[in-house]
């Protein structure tokens, strides 16, 4: 018999959604395990001799095959799995089985007036090591602000910034080059690049905004030690195991990094 777990962590590790999904799931009463409905967030199940039933879909418990993608997300598309206004959405990038047979979903969010590197993934307990506030992965961003901020507006910048009676984390931030994607240098603006080690509801415009040098355009570049390299925007590629282990080494000494061993990676090969 295996040891009973929470229902949002065993259907997360399924990669059927992410934990908070999962509690939504519980409390819409949508999830019976046994043939009774479940509302409780601590009801725990065993995978070996529970039946578990996500609207009406008996879920099969096994060691599922784990994916994790890294997209160059382009302009004006939403970093979500679906849209009820139609508009279009990262998974509608991708081609067949990823869109269809393989449930992924964005590991946080890039807004949709941003561009760059987005992860997709079928780990929920991935995700979650992902984005926890207390794992501060480094994202670095090409950011376009309007005029030219002085010295002692990057270095308030970096020491952090007050944000609704928050403090921001130091942060790095220099002036660089423009993209070499098409834009270009303006003499009404800067580029600078942006390293975050925190991920707040758009923390980039709000902090430039706040120091009067508003966003015109923002990139992200990289994800810890992901960068986009070649990929051009609304092209994808398989993250390798070994990669997936360089993203996850703040975490070593965790399981996360035996939940991506190289046989669960590409136990499973999507058919085209």
């Amino acid at each position: 018999m295996a040891t009973p777990q929470r229902l949002q962590k065993l259907l997360a590790q399924q990669g059927l959604a992410s934990r908070r999904q999962v509690e939504a799931w519980i409390l819409a009463g949508r999830i019976r395990v046994n043939g009774k409905v479940v509302t409780e967030l601590g009801f725990k199940a065993d995978p070996e001799r529970d039946r578990v039933e996500v609207d009406g879909r008996v879920i099969p418990f096994g060691d599922p095959a784990r994916y994790v993608l890294l997209l160059h997300k382009p302009l004006g598309v939403l970093s979500t799995c679906k849209d009820p206004w139609g508009r279009k959405t990262v998974l509608d990038l991708l081609p067949p089985p990823w869109n269809r047979q393989i449930r992924l979903y964005p590991v946080g969010r890039l807004d949709a007036d941003s561009s760059g590197a987005l992860l997709l993934t079928n780990d929920g307990d991935l995700t979650l090591k992902l984005t926890h506030p207390r794992y501060h992965l480094p994202k670095i961003y090409r950011v376009q602000v309007q005029g030219r901020p002085s010295r002692a507006t990057l270095q308030q910048w970096r020491d952090g910034v007050n944000l609704e009676g928050y403090t921001t984390l130091p942060a790095e931030v220099e002036f660089c080059p423009a993209p070499n994607f098409g834009y270009r240098q303006d003499a009404n603006s800067s580029w600078l690049r942006v390293v975050l080690f925190e991920g707040r509801n758009r923390q980039i415009r709000r902090v430039a905004e706040q120091l009067g040098h508003p966003v015109l355009r923002l990139h992200r570049e990289a994800i810890g030690p992901l960068h986009l390299g070649n990929l051009k925007a609304g092209q994808f590629r398989l993250l390798e195991p070994q990669e997936v282990q360089a993203l996850l080494a703040p975490l070593a000494g965790t399981d996360s990094l035996a939940l991506f061993r190289s046989a669960s990676l590409h136990s499973f090969r999507p058919s085209s």
